[in-house]
């Protein structure tokens, strides 16, 4: 199976949201995927890891 991209939905600003609340709507034995139940994105859970690490490291950069 390959990835699919994420569903946004309408009118929601991606960056703004740091999916704080998820929930697994679909898995199968390649993947899990999540739903933020604050923007309302679908995406895959190993996603929600990436973008964890990324918002770490860029914090890290931002500190003295």
């Amino acid at each position: 199976m390959t990835s699919n991209p994420s569903f946004r939905a309408p009118g929601v600003d991606k960056r703004g949201c740091k999916h704080p609340r998820v929930q697994i709507v679909s898995r199968d034995e390649e993947a899990e995927f999540v739903e933020c139940l604050e923007c309302r994105e679908i995406f895959e859970s190993s996603e929600l890891k990436d973008m964890s690490i990324e918002e770490s490291a860029e914090e890290q950069e931002l500190e003295p």
